[in-house]
């Protein structure tokens, strides 16, 4: 096992976990956006308000993403495992 192994293993892992977390996050964010502007408009100043809107829409994210993201997540665990043997020399 070289470094050019080790880095290029951290580097797909990191890949995984951007690509499964940023659907998520892209879309709570852009609810958060919603939600701060309509405040804005209407100046209502309540705090809470943005949570709600946004753990429902990660939450209807997860049902659309899900199986997408535990696909990918699996195969990386796999691809891992599959190389275990190389990694622990």
């Amino acid at each position: 096992m070289n470094s050019q192994m080790v880095i290029s293993f951290a580097k797909e892992g990191i890949y995984t976990v951007l690509m499964v977390s940023g659907p998520l996050l892209i879309l709570a964010l852009a609810v958060g956006l919603l939600v701060s502007i309509f405040q804005a408009t209407t100046q209502i100043q309540e705090q809470t308000l943005a949570f709600i809107p946004k753990i429902v829409a990660v939450m209807i994210g997860m049902v659309f993403f899900g199986p997408w993201m535990l696909t990918s997540m699996v195969e990386f665990a796999a691809n891992v495992f599959n190389n275990l043997n190389v990694l622990v020399g």
